[in-house]
């Protein structure tokens, strides 16, 4: 089988960071967490990873980046070096949703916590209480799309107890003191996003030949937000 390495890159929270994956397994990755460095390092860090792993661009099969929802500005850095790089290359790109790479990601390093929830519920951080969040079962399928929502103590009330949930990401840091008290959600801190988490559904795009127009490709900003807070947000799915 012949290896398909692709460039990922993951700009859409504060984290900066990209990586390489051949055939769907991230072989080498870099992830710096500081703010506003998008700009200044990314480029960098391509330079970096691809000198690592003694690759050059004429190696690799296409390039992935995480395209929304997250920080505008961090995403439209992202998006234009990705695109910029497949205008000079040739390489066909591909977009992956932002949050389901995160929800990829968190499986794969606290699959003992996922294993105890019944829904799991990525969330990047907006702005006061308000977050990009999307809800995925256990065998990570898509139960609520992405939405932009406002949090309070009463966003994931429920009467089925067998619904527990599980709260990660930048948006869920914030909430930690919210639901201290609420068994049925359990928030986890210091969850970082990267571009690793990618690997998977980039390497599923690439061999379904599912690419994005280069020329008209633009990240999933989600600027509308929701202005009344949102109810019973683990029943209102299955309803």
């Amino acid at each position: 089988m012949s290896n398909h390495h692709i460039l990922q890159i993951e700009t859409a929270t504060p984290v900066c960071s990209v990586a390489l994956s051949t055939n769907g397994e991230t072989i080498a990755f870099r992830d710096v967490n500081e703010p506003n460095i998008h700009a200044s390092r990314l480029t960098l860090l391509i330079s970096e990873l691809l000198e690592e792993t003694g690759l050059g661009f004429k190696d690799l099969a296409g390039v992935a980046v995480s395209k929304g929802p997250g920080s505008y500005t961090g995403l439209r850095i992202g998006v234009s070096t990705a695109k910029g790089l497949c205008y000079a290359t040739d390489l066909p790109l591909i977009g992956v949703d932002t949050l389901e790479g995160m929800v990829a990601g968190f499986k794969e390093l606290y699959p003992g916590v996922c294993a105890g929830y019944a829904r799991l519920y990525p969330m990047i951080d907006a702005r006061r209480m308000e977050v990009y969040l999307a809800i995925y079962d256990q065998t990570l399928q898509p139960v609520m799309p992405v939405s932009a929502v406002v949090i309070d103590a009463q966003s994931f009330s429920t009467e089925e107890t067998d619904r527990k949930i599980v709260l990660f990401g930048s948006g869920a840091d914030k909430l930690k003191g919210l639901f201290s008290d609420n068994d049925e959600v359990h928030v986890v801190t210091g969850f970082l996003n990267s571009a690793r988490f990618l690997s998977h559904k980039a390497y599923q795009a690439f061999l379904a030949g599912e690419f994005v127009d280069v020329a008209y490709f633009e990240p999933y900003y989600l600027k509308e937000f929701v202005t009344t807070v949102p109810k019973n947000l683990t029943t209102n799915p299955f309803a």
